[in-house]
């Protein structure tokens, strides 16, 4: 997501630097007068809004890379990446709401190359095309009610060079994921992204079927891990480390007039406290996914009285997510979540070692997490090392499900075996992980605190 790598930004105000540099990066960031001639706004509630708009421009990205990470040929200068970040009064806390490309929204009236429009139905994405920024601007405001407050939008080669100058950024997938039309190619486990890799990863569209939908929940996931890659390490604390990237950084970015030297030095102050626990990651609420509209065709039409709801909270500075009292007790590790319904999953559980009773109780495990085990443990003919999960491989997703609870463990395809997934455990069996099953057509409408979507460190 191109949006990211506005961080970038703060980043660098968060590092110490004086206002003279800050100063001297704000003369390289290019401008857009995002708000000429915007009248009957709504009013300002309290904290800042910023809207985040992402392009697919490319222009200072090498041949070798647009091949590498199948970035195609000529950019369409289009938008398909939009959130809403609200930072508090008090500067404690974060707040990103992602918006769908595909929303339903009516533009208001406008003057196109020269002609007047009326208000017209439109898919979000395509306001930029019709308007640019002021346009884009007008459509979010009579969308949301809340007043925008800065406009920043970034490309191809901003997000990559940030990512890049911090080192990279960790994501992990329980599943694989694969896109052939980004290149995306990981295996289930834990991934530092370069800022290729990261492009391929936010990208992607095509790994499930939640399409975009899916697309955007990794993105938040990424911010967030973005987010404590910047505040954990010591890029912060290091102005040297910026002093030969800023500039081609910043290059990529543009920005509205008032969001200056004074601007970037208050959001920079207020990053040195934020943390993933202190950002919060939302989607507008979706009332409809498949709706259909003459001349559009499919568009996602947003549940009217809960984005109401999301969006008053943003305007009254409120939290969306609600702190619970800290208990002393041994840290859990939070279900993994699957795409496949465990009770659809039948497995049967074979004990691959001399440990007596292991096939009944990994049996007993994967019932507890919902899998539909035979509850009739065998043994298995000879000593297996390593757990083994064989299975049709017409049922693969079933398979990656499994997995997730069983990490660490072997898929071994058998055509023709069925429905039924066997496993051996094996002398490397320890535990079996909790999953928790997740349409993937359905867009995730709860808000979540930063640190409930990064990697694990444990």
């Amino acid at each position: 997501m191109r949006a990211l790598s506005t961080l970038s930004v703060v980043v660098l105000a968060s590092a110490g630097i004086g206002h003279a540099v800050i100063s001297g990066l704000d003369a390289g960031i290019a401008r857009v007068d995002a708000f000429k001639d915007m009248k009957n706004r709504p009013l300002a509630g309290h904290g800042t809004n910023i809207l985040l708009v992402g392009t697919d421009g490319r222009d200072k990205i090498s041949e070798q890379e647009r091949r590498r990470y199948r970035l195609g040929g000529a950019p369409c200068h289009c938008t398909d990446t939009m959130m809403i970040v609200h930072v508090s009064e008090n500067r404690k806390r974060a707040t990103v709401v992602s918006l769908p490309r595909d929303s339903y929204a009516e533009v208001p009236a406008h003057t196109d190359s020269g002609r007047e429009r009326p208000p017209h139905p439109i898919k979000l994405n395509a306001a930029y095309a019709e308007g640019g920024p002021q346009l884009t601007i007008r459509t979010v405001e009579n969308m949301t009610h809340l007043k925008i407050d800065h406009y920043l939008e970034v490309d191809f080669t901003s997000f990559m060079k940030t990512v890049d100058v911090l080192g990279g950024v960790n994501v992990c997938t329980t599943t694989p994921l694969k896109d052939s039309f980004t290149g995306l190619d990981l295996a289930p486990g834990t991934h530092l992204l370069n800022g290729g890799q990261a492009l391929q990863y936010v990208r992607a569209r095509h790994v499930d079927g939640a399409s975009d939908l899916g697309r955007m929940k990794r993105q938040q996931r990424f911010l967030a891990a973005l987010i404590e890659r910047a505040t954990s390490s010591g890029v912060l604390l290091n102005p040297m480390r910026f002093r030969d990237v800023t500039r081609a950084v910043l290059g990529s970015v543009r920005a509205d007039e008032g969001f200056g030297a004074d601007e970037l030095l208050d959001l920079g102050r207020a990053m040195r406290n934020f943390s993933p626990s202190s950002s919060e990651f939302t989607t507008v609420p979706i009332g409809q996914i498949n709706y259909a509209v003459k001349g559009l065709g499919s568009t996602l039409k947003w549940d009217q009285t809960q984005a109401d709801r999301l969006f008053t909270a943003l305007r009254d500075d409120k939290p969306l997510t609600v702190d619970r009292p800290q208990r002393a007790q041994p840290r859990v590790r939070p279900p993994v979540t699957v795409d496949v319904d465990p009770r659809q999953i039948r497995v049967q559980v074979a004990n691959g070692t001399g440990a007596v009773g292991l096939a009944k109780r990994v049996d007993a495990a994967l019932a507890g997490t919902g899998f539909a085990t035979t509850h009739l443990p065998v043994t298995a003919a000879g000593h297996v090392p390593r757990t083994v999960i064989s299975y049709d491989p017409r049922w693969d997703r079933s398979a990656r499900a499994l997995v997730a609870a069983l990490p660490g463990a072997e898929l071994r395809a058998v055509p023709g075996q069925g429905p039924l997934l066997k496993v051996v455990a094996g002398a490397d069996f320890k535990d079996v992980h909790k999953v928790r099953f997740e349409d993937p057509a359905q867009p995730q409408q709860a808000p979540v605190r930063g640190n409930e979507v990064v990697c694990s460190s444990s």
